[in-house]
């Protein structure tokens, strides 16, 4: 049996590529979860609206775009119960493992349990399993290192690629197998890689130092039984919601905006009532709530890539190359790779500029317009009919979304950390996550939306309403950045 000396990496632990051999694990388990989820995700909405005689569920394509919208919004509303999890009762590493068997049983279902009983189960299992993991998957890469390691960065660069690895080949593959076998084919093939992930992680757990199984904050004896009846209420009252028709598919993306929005009130209301904070610690929270918004907004067009722009892909673009027709599945790759190619520019860039870049609030105005700017690139196509997009439009459109994402995503994770209050550092960053589990779900209402109005309504009012959102908050940048107080 090793020791903890023996699991703690070190400065001298550089076997792979020049970062501790636990990120290995790691890096692999969220390449793999990641190449699942995506996997999946570029399928599902298909799988939804399709035809019975195309292999789908035939679901109306409105009600099918609020599910997936839902279910990416539960996603990351579940990141916080990980984090609750793994700081009151079991720690970091053993919520992301077993999170990561709970995905895997996830894909499973959907892939092996025919009709809307396999999307119900394998949807709220991987919703639940990819919470847990992306809560706690950073944190067991932060404790692979020493505060003052120089690898740090650049070991958070290696999980960052591992991440795009997945999302880039997921879709790929996945939809290849959907487009010449079938859907659950695809399916199948996100849980093989699933399963290959945990597997991999299974063996190296053992290189793993201590810390990730320390439990912060463990939670009381007496507290635990509370705790479970309340956690068994909440599930008895769902069930009975549902029977009695208050939770259905067309109902349940407003419910899931509606209890992130009380989770995210919540939320706030403790941190900024708190007596454990100064009164610089409380006016940088106040600075965090514009970006709040301007980060739910992005999100509430980006993650369209998987509402939207699959259902336009699968109706209006052109995917035919030399007489090969390209998979619908295959367009949400190019969002990855383009994030490949250019994070590292991106890092540079701010690398290079220094104490002259813009501030966050500046980006984060930048990053909103643009990303209204690639909306409006889809005018000049809108009322054409069938293959009547260039795939080179659709390239482009995603080429803008992506330097959106790149000045608003890593930017503002890193703003998260550097505005939280010394005693809610891990509550800040779930806000943040909470952000983008509010944008996920509000793209699920919008897309309802889309498939109801003239694509030329649609179109311009996204575009318009997220560049205006962007000057406003260019506007009010200096006030924000006088209640950060110091924090660019």
């Amino acid at each position: 049996m090793s020791t903890v000396a023996e699991r703690t990496p070190t400065h001298e632990d550089s076997s792979f590529l020049g970062q501790p051999r636990a990120l290995a694990n790691i890096f692999g388990v969220e390449m793999w979860e990641r190449f699942s989820f995506y996997g999946m995700q570029g399928i599902l909405l298909l799988y939804l609206y399709y035809s019975a005689t195309r292999g789908g569920l035939g679901i109306p394509q409105a009600t099918a775009a609020g599910i997936v919208g839902a279910y990416g919004g539960g996603v990351y509303l579940s990141t916080i119960l990980g984090a609750w999890i793994a700081d009151r009762l079991v720690g970091s590493e053993r919520v992301l493992f077993f999170s990561a068997i709970v995905i895997a049983v996830g894909h499973l279902a959907l892939s092996l349990i025919p009709g809307i009983a396999g999307v119900t189960v394998g949807l709220i299992l991987i919703a639940l399993g990819s919470g847990g993991l992306k809560a706690n998957a950073t944190s067991v890469v932060g404790a692979l290192y020493r505060r003052d390691d120089p690898r740090l960065d650049a070991g958070f660069s290696l999980f960052y690629l591992g991440i795009n690895l997945g999302a880039f080949f997921g879709p790929i593959l996945t939809g290849l197998l959907q487009s010449t076998l079938g859907f659950h084919f695809g399916f199948g093939l996100a849980a093989v890689g699933m399963t290959i992930g945990l597997v991999q992680y299974s063996f190296g757990r053992k290189r793993l130092p201590e810390v990730v199984h320390h439990v912060p904050n463990p939670l009381p004896a007496e507290r635990t039984l509370p705790y479970l009846v309340s956690a068994l209420a909440a599930v008895a009252a769902i069930v009975v919601l549902v029977m009695v028709g208050v939770i259905t598919p067309t109902s349940l993306v407003t419910i899931v905006i509606g209890l992130t929005v009380i989770a995210t009130i919540s939320y706030f209301v403790v941190i900024l009532r708190s007596r454990r904070i100064t009164a610089v610690e409380r006016k940088r929270v106040y600075a965090f709530i514009p970006l709040f918004l301007a980060s739910a907004a992005f999100w509430s067009l980006s993650q369209q890539q998987f509402t939207v722009v699959t259902i336009y892909a699968d109706e209006r673009l052109n995917r035919d190359l030399f007489g090969w027709v390209l998979p619908v599945s295959w367009v949400q790759s190019f969002n990855p790779i383009f994030i490949i190619l250019l994070s590292g520019a991106f890092a540079a860039l701010w690398t290079r500029w220094g104490s002259r870049q813009p501030s966050t609030p500046v980006k984060f105005a930048i990053g909103t317009a643009v990303m209204g700017v690639a909306f409006l690139i889809f005018l000049p196509f809108t009322g054409g009919g069938a293959n009547s997009t260039p795939l080179a439009a659709m390239v482009g459109i995603l080429l803008v979304l992506t330097v959106a994402e790149l000045l608003i995503g890593p930017v503002g994770l890193s703003i998260t950390t550097k505005l939280a209050p010394e005693p809610f550092k891990t509550q800040m960053v779930a806000l943040f996550f909470l952000s983008i589990a509010l944008g996920t779900a509000v793209s699920g209402g919008l897309a309802q939306w889309y498939t109801t109005v003239p694509e030329t309504v649609y179109f311009s009012v996204i575009g318009g309403v997220a560049i205006a959102l962007g000057l406003l908050l260019a506007l009010i940048s200096r006030p924000i950045l006088r209640l950060m107080d110091g924090v660019r």
